[in-house]
Order: structure tokens, then C-alpha cells, then sequence
């Protein structure tokens, strides 16, 4: 670490220890008041005024929701920090004084605190003198959706010029003060693929003389993760899990319908963009000898999101300098999806998982139980506005290789056609 940026990061870390209370009383506020995907409208304007009062211009999305802001106007490279502003619909099932004032409504991924994270990274760095370039805080909508707001700040452009692009997540796994890296696939891309089958029905005493679609739907739930397997290299972690199965309504009665649904997960990108194509041929593989109508509709969900080493290295120096060594953890794999992974599309990508568990049992994402000890909005501050300290400096200095290949996930993502994912 250069004495500037040393000097510099002591300074965020002042502004930090100064104003916790009033980050926490922003985390609370969100909480109370969550709103879902492409709705962030509160929220965005909460944002917007909170940033105007300190003197930045941020910007809205083209959509109406969602927020840009630059930190700094050096001449230097511009580095991209992102947070996801919307919550879930889920029921708040906490007795806690900042509940859900929303209906069905509930930041049980920790949005409230990836977004009062960037907010507070984007205020302390603003009161700094002699940053090198600009901090580009995104605060995202829609990250609970497929394809993923992601895909909204991608088209508008608002990475284009930027070297590396940096994110955390909450892991309630994770004590609260320890941060989480890896290098490489940390989360898994997420589709979903429903099959229907159809044939004319009859009596289950002449089987043989129908389409026997509750036999075939058997087949596909067992015969089809079997061959998947088989066919894509394990190391990809490929895997197809179903999670809904309906067909007919007596039991002396073959349908004429049923249907299947589930999630296709896989840790590397180029086994992705293969496995529409691979899960559309197996399903009429297993098909072909029921005798059954087969029809597939596949939703390709998000990208995962691979680490890229530098990236890794910049985020490892913050966390080493804001937490210590022991307090530096390995980040496992996840199969869960996160829309981050389009950033990737255009630059080099890291995420970083923040720990929030302060003791007792975890409380789990996507649960109406979720939360958070908030000594972790600290530390994810500290950690972000030091990483885009590094990365500024970093991103000044003459590349030692060749430029990054460009990405291919935005291929998905025409259209305005979200459904929810996981």
C-alpha cells in the first residue's frame, strides 16, 4: 500500500467509525421499507436524496429505478462498486423494531445492507481530497429477477470505460467480522426448465393401450440428471434438481397432461451456454420411446459469477488491511444465482462474501427469520471504499497481459421478460 492510499484509507476508516450510527439507521429504514423488483421507487428516491446532500449528481436508470453515482473526477481509471436495492416477496416473520412495514414484502437477502454498504462506500470517499479517478457506485434494481437488473445497467452503458467492477454479499455462515474470497466460480448460474407432456389418456388397466405420461414423467425425473451427468464434464458441477411435478387427479385415470419443473445449476460459464441446447435433446431422448408429446420451455436465468484473479488480489489486500489475516476466510462454492455475473460481460468481476452472523443459530437467506448483526455494515464499508482505493491505483499502472476476452452471457438478455428466481 502506497502512503497515499494509506492515507486515504485512514481517512475512510475515520468517517466510518463517525457515522456507523447513521449507516445503520439507513439499513433500518430500508428494511422497514422494502420494495420488489422494478417497484425500488422509494428507495431509489431515499438514495438519491442521501447522495444530493453530500454534494454528488447521481443519475437514475433508464427504467425509472436504480441509481449511478461518480465519486472523484481525476484523470485516473474509473472503478465500479455495485449494490442491489430490491427486496423479496416474502412475509417479515421478525420481531425486531425496523420490521417489513410492507405486506408480503422483505429484505431477506441482505440487499439492505449490500446497498447501505456501496451508499456509505460512495459518502466516505466522497469527503476524501486527491482520489486518482472516479468510484462509479451502481445501486441496482431487480437483482431477485431473471434475467437480473444487471442486465438494465449493462445496456445503458454505465460499465463502459470502467477497469474491474467489485460486489459483497451477506453469508450468514460467516461471523460477523471475517470476510469471505475466491477466486474463480463462487456462485452458479440459475435456470429453469419446465416440460410438459401430453398424450390421450385412458384406463390404468390398459396402460399398453395409451400414453402412460405418469410412467414418463418418472422417467425423466429419474433418467434425466443421470444422463446429465454423463454428458458434461463434473468439474463444470452441472446439475438438474426438480422441484415440481403434477399430473392427473385419480387413481384409476391416465392424464392427458403433466408437467415438470426445476433448475438447472453449473458452475462454469462454458458449460452454460451449451446446456439449453444439451437438456432439450436429453428430454427427447427419454421421451422418444414413451410415445409421449413433448414440450419444453427453457428460461435461461443468470450467468455465474467467476472471480477474476486480480480482482481477488485487490479485494484480498483491502480485507487483510480492514479485518487481519485470521479474520480472511475461503468463500465455498454456491449453487444460488446472482446477476453479477453480467457484469463479467464487460469487465473483470469480484464478489466478496461479507460475514453477518452474530451468534446463535445462522438465520438463512430467503427466510422471513433473515438478519443481520449490523457491526458487519462497518466492516463492508471499510472494505469497499478501500478495495476501489487499491483498484484506482492498481488500474493506473501500464497492464502486465493481454486484455480480458469479452463476455458472451449478454446474448440472453433481449426483452423485458423477468420471472423469479433463486
Amino acid at each position: 500500500m502506497t502512503p497515499v492510499v494509506e492515507k486515504l484509507s485512514t481517512a475512510v476508516d475515520d468517517w466510518v467509525q463517525e457515522h456507523t450510527p447513521r449507516l445503520i439507521a439507513v439499513r433500518r429504514h430500508l428494511h422497514a421499507h422494502p420494495e420488489v423488483a422494478y417497484a425500488e421507487v422509494e428507495t431509489t428516491s431515499f438514495l438519491e436524496q442521501r447522495l444530493r446532500e453530500a454534494g454528488l449528481a447521481p443519475r437514475r436508470l433508464p427504467i425509472g429505478t436504480g441509481l449511478v453515482v461518480d465519486v472523484g473526477d481525476g484523470p485516473g481509471p474509473t472503478v465500479v462498486l455495485r449494490g442491489d436495492i430490491d427486496a423479496l416477496p416474502l412475509v417479515d416473520l421478525k420481531d425486531v423494531p425496523y420490521a417489513s412495514t410492507r405486506e408480503g414484502m422483505c429484505h431477506a437477502c441482505g440487499h439492505d445492507v449490500h446497498t447501505t454498504v456501496v451508499l456509505g462506500a460512495a459518502l466516505a470517499l466522497a469527503e476524501l481530497d486527491g482520489l486518482s479517478g472516479r468510484v462509479r457506485c451502481v445501486f441496482q434494481p431487480a437483482e431477485e429477477t431473471v434475467p437480473g437488473g444487471a442486465v438494465e445497467v449493462v445496456a445503458a452503458g454505465v460499465l463502459d470505460g470502467a477497469s474491474r467492477a467489485f460486489a459483497l454479499h451477506c453469508d450468514p455462515s460467516v461471523p460477523v467480522g471475517r470476510i469471505g474470497l475466491r477466486t474463480g466460480a463462487i456462485t452458479a448460474a440459475c435456470d429453469r426448465i419446465d416440460v410438459t407432456l401430453t398424450g390421450p389418456g385412458g384406463h390404468t388397466a390398459r396402460p399398453h393401450l395409451t400414453v402412460d405420461l405418469v410412467d414418463a414423467l418418472g422417467r425423466l425425473i429419474t433418467d434425466l440428471p443421470g444422463l446429465l451427468s454423463r454428458q458434461v464434464d463434473p468439474r463444470s458441477g452441472m446439475s438438474l434438481v426438480w422441484g415440481s411435478v403434477d399430473a392427473g387427479a385419480a387413481a384409476n385415470a391416465i392424464p392427458q397432461r403433466g408437467t415438470l419443473r426445476g433448475t438447472v445449476r453449473v458452475l462454469d460459464r462454458d458449460a452454460w451456454q451449451g446446456a439449453e441446447a444439451l437438456l432439450r435433446s436429453l428430454v427427447t431422448r427419454v421421451v422418444a420411446a414413451t410415445g409421449a408429446d413433448v414440450e419444453v420451455d427453457y428460461v435461461r436465468g443468470v450467468p455465474p459469477v467467476v472471480n477474476e484473479p486480480r480482482s481477488v488480489a485487490l479485494l484480498r489486500a483491502a480485507a487483510l488491511e480492514t479485518v487481519g489475516s485470521d479474520a480472511v476466510v475461503q468463500s465455498p462454492q454456491s449453487m444460488g444465482g446472482e446477476d453479477f455475473g453480467w457484469f463479467a460481460d464487460v469487465l473483470p468481476i469480484a464478489l466478496a462474501r461479507l460475514g453477518t452472523h452474530g451468534g446463535g443459530e445462522p438465520l438463512d437467506l430467503h427466510r422471513g427469520t433473515f438478519d443481520v448483526d449490523e457491526r458487519a455494515i462497518a466492516v463492508g464499508v471499510r472494505l469497499l471504499a478501500r478495495t476501489a482505493l487499491h483498484a484506482l491505483e492498481a488500474d493506473a499502472e501500464p497492464p502486465t497481459a493481454g486484455p480480458v476476452p469479452p463476455g458472451r452471457a449478454g446474448q440472453a438478455a433481449s426483452g423485458r421478460h423477468f420471472r423469479q428466481t433463486s
